[in-house]
């Protein structure tokens, strides 16, 4: 029998804007790599505030200039973290990205280093962190509903049992969480090529699947432009064809099992950007693994999905991510990195239903407190998508 979620529920932090995260991080956040050192430095100087370097945040324009602020209000802002302190080279990035944070209600103070140097803005930074980790270390979980829950999910480093085993077990659960008003989110916008036509038949209606096809042809596009005559060491790739996948189709047809068989895909959005309302969400990304998961991050969802095959390592500093696996050799290679063992499912010791239950008994876990294996471990990678070369 399936896991009863009619009334399931998890315990988490309820946010200034309604929204519910599972963690209660504290981030020195910098608007450019110029500041790196001085958020490492406050996070150094106050235990339990997490800085989130990036190389990226100078000379950038246009359209990516507006995705780079969109990732760091969207980080900022995600229901995981508490509070924020940004720290810029310059003041007026530096206050655009602390007002799109503060518009959902939360502490978030601002400082730029130019006219004052490292060691002021340090010492500045590191009383208002303090004040704020102090702050947030008093908050605390309550019940809320399942459906204040947003899941996102993307694979990485598939093999043949990611579209046997993995993969479909992440189908299995989306399909028992969206009839309950969860939001969900999927991507990869390249590595659904071949099965384009399967996720346009989801749609919900006209709208969305044009949407849909809008950004699938614009990744194209791109793609077309710019390849060579080989594109096999990116799709798929070297390791995927080491695991059996010789063809992106192959791979694209195992991607598609993690929206299940039942859910309808009833948004598209672009990089970044946060979902509307509740369902099935298609989001156009990358298919680099620490680049989706920090996408994902910066659209406010809370738990993430990760089915791999030959085994990937990744984390984010926010959004905790649960790794499942169905291929056997690597649960007993890379144990330290599977929060879920479903390599059943091959041996057919575990039923898809089996596997999808034991993926949510794993999600409310990790919503409730749990950390991840990638949390334990340290993994914190935080990976900025870039569309142009800097001016």
């Amino acid at each position: 029998m399936s896991m009863d979620l009619n009334t399931a529920s998890f315990r988490g932090y309820r946010r200034e804007n309604g929204r519910v995260g599972v963690r209660n991080h504290v981030i020195i956040l910098p608007v450019d790599d110029l500041s790196n050192a001085a958020c490492e430095a406050v996070a150094a100087n106050i235990k339990g505030a997490m800085a989130i370097p990036h190389p990226y945040g100078r000379l950038q324009f246009g359209a990516d200039l507006e995705l780079h602020f969109r990732t760091l209000i969207g980080t900022g802002a995600n229901p995981n973290v508490a509070a924020v302190v940004v720290i810029g080279i310059e003041e007026g990035w530096t206050n655009k990205v602390v007002e799109g944070i503060a518009a959902t209600g939360k502490p978030v103070t601002g400082f730029g280093i130019e006219m004052h140097g490292d060691h002021d803005t340090i010492m500045r930074a590191s009383k208002v962190a303090k004040e704020y980790v102090q702050w947030a270390t008093e908050l605390r979980r309550e019940d809320a509903p399942l459906s204040d829950l947003w899941v996102s999910t993307k694979c990485g480093e598939s093999d043949t049992t990611s579209g046997c085993g993995s993969n479909p077990t992440v189908g299995n659960a989306f399909d028992k969480l969206y009839p309950h008003g969860t939001t969900l989110v999927f991507g990869e916008t390249s590595e659904i090529t071949g099965g384009e036509h399967l996720v346009a038949a989801r749609c919900r209606t006209d709208q969305v699947r044009e949407r849909f096809m809008f950004m699938f042809n614009r990744y194209q596009d791109l793609i077309e432009r710019f390849k060579t005559d080989d594109l096999s060491d990116s799709q798929p790739t070297k390791g995927n064809i080491a695991g059996g996948l010789t063809t992106i189709e192959e791979k694209a047809l195992g991607n598609i099992q993690k929206i299940g068989r039942d859910c309808m895909v009833d948004g598209v959005l672009d990089k970044a950007e946060m979902p509307t309302g509740p369902g099935l969400w298609f989001m156009d990304s990358s298919s680099a693994a620490a680049e989706m998961v920090t996408l994902c991050a910066a659209s406010g969802f809370v738990v993430h999905f990760f089915p791999t095959g030959q085994g990937n390592i990744i984390g984010n500093p926010i959004l905790p991510v649960i790794k499942l696996c169905a291929n056997p050799r690597t649960v007993r290679t890379m144990p330290e990195h599977v929060d879920v063992d479903v390599s059943g499912l091959l041996r057919r010791e575990m039923s898809p239903d089996q596997a999808g239950d034991a993926l949510l008994e794993m999600m409310f876990r990790t919503a409730n407190g749990r950390h991840t294996s990638a949390e334990a471990l340290g993994h914190r990678e935080f990976v900025l998508t870039r569309l142009y070369e800097s001016a």
